[in-house]
């Protein structure tokens, strides 16, 4: 795949980049891990320092960089200026909690291990590879980065190859905030040239979002040379709703929850799963609030959803849905490409979907929402869990009982009650399964990438 600017909106090439050749992704993998070396002496308030300082700079220029990453993939303009909002906050949060995430525990007990003290601290790896998708391309390398540079790590960036000039932004942004040079920077190079990086000795750990294939290999390479990896893959997050639940709000919310982002979106709801006394009314309204979204250039205040980023990611989400039609799938609204140039998708709803569909095992990436109807709570964990995916979940229910009985037996790393799945920087964030392992945000994310040492004392 190209290194490039492709407007999804036009399918026109704006900007093509050339691929960093191998001496000067040596020299920046060099660059970082002199900054990991200074990095590691710097006091936290020195690093909230730089990082507020960044969060001014994104804050300041956040028009532009919206619009940047509205024409890198398509999202609403709305959407990207929330996004790049979101990461100004996520800075800061890091910048005022990193030391508290991060202070020194001592034993209440340390006789018991005949010691006069004992404690642990927390101590950063070095240098940290993000591999990143082009979903949320500020705020996916945002919750890596934030609370690796504040944790004292440096940071390297294999940015998705159809956002460039959003990892050339996240390239510069961290110095103009004050981090030494090197702290962060940005590697154009292919997914063939991943694997050099990973296990260059100067590299400590991994991190990855986006595909399971890529997960795999990414993971199967770390461990090979014992390096720690973090990942977060795809999801098939179901939206469950039971008759206790107020139908008007969860149908409302259910169209944000799949369509946020235009559909692309690992934690999107994706399969919605009603009990059979609320099935038919709140069928009416969400196919009717899906059938009401307005389709059309992202850059439009009045657009709700835009196109999807690739015209290979339009192709298999066209292909789930025309594998489920020819088996048997009822299709409520959309289910055909539109007319005319940019790779858009209508908001679509299937019904009478059967275990053989693939869309029912298989993630879909866009607007396409699945309907399922089920008798009893029983039959909807069933049908939640039986994805190889358990990323989040959302639960739409009155009862308390029901909703603990759900937390409880729902495979998945997040259960959202009465609302829909969102990433906050104070909610650990990941998943179980397939959907990859490790935490990002919060003290967890921060953790990650650290080494919790050990002292004791006689």
């Amino acid at each position: 795949m190209p290194i490039a600017t492709i407007n999804p909106a036009t399918g026109e090439t704006v900007r093509t980049f050339e691929a960093h050749p191998r001496e000067e992704v040596l020299r920046r993998i060099a660059q970082a891990a002199d900054a990991a070396a200074t990095l590691r002496s710097t006091s936290f308030a020195q690093r909230a320092t730089w990082m507020n300082a960044a969060a001014d700079v994104l804050e300041s220029e956040i028009s532009d960089v919206a619009r940047m990453l509205t024409l890198e993939m398509g999202k609403p303009l709305s959407q990207a200026v929330a996004e790049a909002n979101k990461c100004v906050h996520g800075m800061r949060f890091y910048a005022r909690n990193a030391e508290k995430f991060l202070a020194a525990e001592p034993l209440d007990d340390p006789g018991a291990v005949h010691a006069s003290q004992a404690w642990t601290v927390w101590q950063p790896l070095g240098v940290v590879l993000a591999v990143m998708p082009w979903n949320f391309p500020l705020w996916q390398v945002m919750r890596f980065a934030a609370p690796a540079l504040m944790a004292g790590n440096a940071g390297l960036l294999k940015h998705a190859s159809n956002v460039p000039q959003a990892a050339l932004y996240l390239d510069t942004l961290f110095e103009k905030g004050g981090f030494p040079s090197g702290s962060f920077r940005t590697l154009l190079i292919s997914s063939k040239d991943i694997e050099p990086v990973i296990t260059d000795d100067r590299v400590r750990a991994v991190t990855l979002t986006g595909s399971e294939p890529a997960g795999r290999s990414v993971a199967a390479i770390a461990g090979q040379h014992l390096k720690r990896t973090v990942l977060e893959l795809g999801g098939s997050d179901p939206f469950i709703v039971m008759p206790s639940a107020d139908l008007d709000v969860a149908s409302t919310t259910a169209v944000r929850a799949r369509v946020q982002n235009n559909g692309q979106s690992c934690v999107a709801a994706k399969r919605f799963i009603v009990h059979d006394d609320v099935y038919d009314e709140f069928v009416r309204q969400f196919v009717a609030k899906m059938g009401k979204l307005v389709v059309g250039d992202p850059m439009d205040d009045g657009t709700d959803v835009g196109p999807l980023a690739t015209e290979a990611g339009r192709h298999d989400l066209g292909e789930l849905v025309d594998d489920a039609v020819a088996k048997g799938a009822e299709v409520l609204v959309g289910g055909s490409v539109p007319p005319g140039p940019g790779w858009y998708y209508p908001p679509t709803v299937l019904a009478g979907l059967t275990d053989d569909m693939r869309i029912v095992s298989e993630e879909a990436f866009g607007p396409v929402a699945s309907v399922y109807r089920v008798a009893d709570r029983a039959e909807a964990a069933r049908i939640a869990n039986q994805t190889t995916f358990g990323l989040s979940s959302a639960v739409w229910s009155g009862d308390a009982e029901e909703q603990q009985w759900f937390v409880h037996n729902l495979d998945a790393g997040m259960v959202f009650l009465n609302g829909m799945t969102e990433s906050f920087p104070e909610l650990p964030f990941g998943g179980v399964k397939n959907s990859g392992y490790g935490r990002e945000l919060t003290y967890a994310g921060i953790r990650e990438f650290c080494n919790l040492k050990t002292v004791w004392k006689g």
